[in-house]
């Protein structure tokens, strides 16, 4: 039995209750995770506070530390991909790609350490200023709370905590209940890095008792979230005038042009609408195709949809594994049959083995029917037909999120038109809605959220920009 327990101020304890974790495919119990509640909450948030108030982590050190932590990850690579399988239930291949992103985002956090700089502002120009000089530095902000999701449990907690240790914050870390291991493997490869005591605290529980004690605690100077937006609507309500960053959710499209490359296309889309079981924020959900390919499209991506093996995670074949927990998927075959009662067509799947819901494809849907008007977080894709190009970005537009979509055509200039039009975070040319790559800013805006995740950017997300001036004597 795998023990999570709580890592404050440099020593591992017990907390002030457990929960029991469990197999996302066996739904066997695999562990137990103690709970932190108020006090422990508060005392972590003062560990993290003392350490940023009287130990300074110099900017060659802070590299030295991710490089040491990214060597060490690398060494407990088997421990930690098997964990993250029993958790997760995302197959092997699915948690070895988190795992190797999450290796890429310690070195890329590393080496973006030593690149924290500010600029010259020539001041001097303004008339009366002769001689005078001003620049900006960063600074770090302090102490940073990052509560962290089920659907990336290394990678996605490593994006959070890289850049703020990179940044010279202090770090406050709640990881996602379904998954507490995965994040306690990285603290301790951390910890084994040499990290000094207080610099990094983690503390496991509910959002509603855990989670509100971190973001009530008035010590937290910044909040970094991924989840849902109900929780992110909490979280902001409660960090009032405190700096945040928010990654909240989409109802991902695509868009397939008449003069797309169709193999190419079916291929991208297929793979990116069913991997994780589509519990990812940029999951494929609405593929919007021209109306003059749609049965030839359709045709090349059933193909594909078709060969997507449902199951065991753990078996080699399996491409598909159960979703998060039993009842989200019976939730989402409702949606799919609520679907079907008010006249979709369902093209492959709508059924459930447990917590499998094996890959679903609709077509004949309509923008009310909750398929397509609700992030199903779920692997269920919508198939529909469009005539015009101005309606397929309309279409697109139509939610109330804004984080990723993609379009698949040669014309270079219906690309960048679209590039324009469309109101997200993060746009794939030739690709689709789930193209992240983990150096590059990654962000939404609308109820998607706001701030950026990828290194570079969140470093800047988690310094303040503090303008110096110099006058002569």
């Amino acid at each position: 039995m795998r023990e999570a327990r709580l890592y404050i101020d440099g020593v591992w304890r017990g907390g002030a209750g457990t929960f029991e974790v469990f197999d996302k495919f066996t739904r066997e119990v695999i562990g137990h995770a103690q709970t932190a509640d108020k006090a422990l909450v508060d005392e972590a948030v003062a560990a993290a506070s003392r350490a940023f108030q009287s130990v300074e982590i110099d900017l060659p050190e802070r590299y030295a530390l991710l490089m040491r932590a990214h060597d060490i990850l690398l060494r407990r690579k088997d421990e930690i991909i098997d964990a993250m399988v029993a958790e997760t239930g995302f197959t092997q291949s699915d948690n070895t790609g988190d795992f190797y992103r999450c290796v890429q985002t310690l070195l890329t956090s590393a080496e973006e350490a030593k690149r924290i700089t500010g600029e010259i502002i020539p001041i001097a120009a303004a008339p009366g200023h002769t001689g005078e000089m001003a620049f900006t530095i960063r600074v770090p902000v302090g102490v940073i709370a990052c509560i962290t999701p089920f659907n990336s449990p290394l990678n996605t907690v490593a994006h959070k905590i890289a850049p703020a240790l990179a940044a010279g914050n202090a770090v406050v870390l709640k990881p996602a209940s379904y998954t507490p291991f995965s994040a306690m493997l990285l603290v301790e490869v951390l910890e084994e890095a040499g990290l000094p005591k207080g610099w990094l605290n983690l503390v496991n529980g509910p959002g509603g008792r855990t989670g509100a004690a971190l973001t009530g605690n008035p010590d937290v100077d910044f909040f970094a979230f991924t989840g849902g937006g109900d929780a992110g609507a909490r979280i902001q309500a409660a960090a009032g005038m405190r700096r945040t960053q928010m990654e909240l959710g989409n109802i991902s499209a695509t868009i397939v042009c008449e003069d797309a490359n169709l193999a190419k296309a079916a291929q991208k889309c297929c793979a990116t609408a069913f991997r994780k079981a589509e519990q990812v924020c940029t999951s494929l959900q609405r593929l919007y195709v021209h109306a003059d390919v749609v049965d030839e499209f359709t045709g090349l991506f059933m193909a594909q949809a078709k060969k997507m093996t449902a199951g065991d995670p753990r078996h080699p074949d399996t491409q598909v594994g159960p979703m998060i927990d039993p009842q989200d998927a019976d939730t989402a075959r409702t949606h799919i049959s609520a679907a079907c009662d008010a006249g979709a067509r369902l093209l492959l799947g709508g059924t459930c083995d447990g917590a499998v819901l094996h890959p679903t494809v609709l077509t004949d849907v309509t923008d009310t029917m909750s398929v397509m008007a609700e992030e199903m977080f779920a692997p269920v894709v919508c198939l529909v037909p469009y005539s015009d190009f101005n309606d397929a970005i309309a279409a697109v537009n139509g939610t109330p999120f804004g984080l990723s979509a993609g379009i698949f055509t040669r014309d270079i200039d219906r690309a960048f038109a679209a590039a324009r039009q469309v109101t997200v975070g993060l746009f794939d040319i030739n690709n689709t809605s789930s193209n992240r790559i983990d150096p590059m800013p990654y962000g939404g805006c609308k109820a998607s959220g706001w701030g950026k995740e990828g290194p570079r950017a969140a470093i800047r997300d988690m310094t303040e920009e503090r303008v110096v001036t110099m006058t002569p004597s």
